[in-house]
């Protein structure tokens, strides 16, 4: 299993390449699963359909979260319990068709990688306060959100 790693001697478009290769790799592996797979159960307890919803919820997260530190340094970001979110049941994780959910993944993930493409590399230190996790700056949200699909697609297909 390979991580992207942030590294000082990237640049902005370095990083937004990591972005977008990570997105591509998350939406091939969705794209090449089958009606039959989506609810297999794995040992981490999620199924496949379930972790596509919880990436679209994670990604509109990230959508605001990036926009927040981007326009309102020093601001709260807000966490969330992913858990609570997955066994909700009017979210419906387990039942729900992944049709909205991968709009919701492709939209926000194109928008904030267009974002990383017009930023000036300045931007990267703007910090906020994360409510579970402390400081958290751009490139720790870069750091976050190029690994997090790479880490459910393992997932995914460790449960296959």
């Amino acid at each position: 299993m390979q991580f992207f790693v942030i590294r000082t001697d990237f640049e902005l478009k370095d990083y937004a390449t990591k972005y977008l290769e990570a997105t591509n790799t998350l939406l091939d592996l969705i794209n090449s699963l089958k009606e039959t797979q989506l609810d297999l159960s794995g040992s981490e307890g999620w199924t496949p359909r379930q972790v596509i919803h919880h990436l679209a919820d994670s990604e509109a997260q990230s959508y605001a979260r990036l926009r927040r530190l981007i326009a309102e340094p020093g601001s709260i970001i807000q966490g969330y319990d992913e858990a609570i979110w997955a066994e909700n049941p009017t979210l419906n994780y387990k039942n729900q068709s992944i049709e909205s959910a991968i709009a919701v993944i492709k939209s926000v993930r194109q928008s904030s990688y267009e974002l990383l493409l017009r930023m000036d590399e300045t931007l990267l230190s703007n910090k906020g306060m994360h409510t579970e996790r402390g400081e958290y700056s751009i490139l720790k949200w870069l750091e976050t959100y190029i690994k997090h699909p790479i880490e459910h697609s393992n997932q995914i297909r460790k449960i296959l």
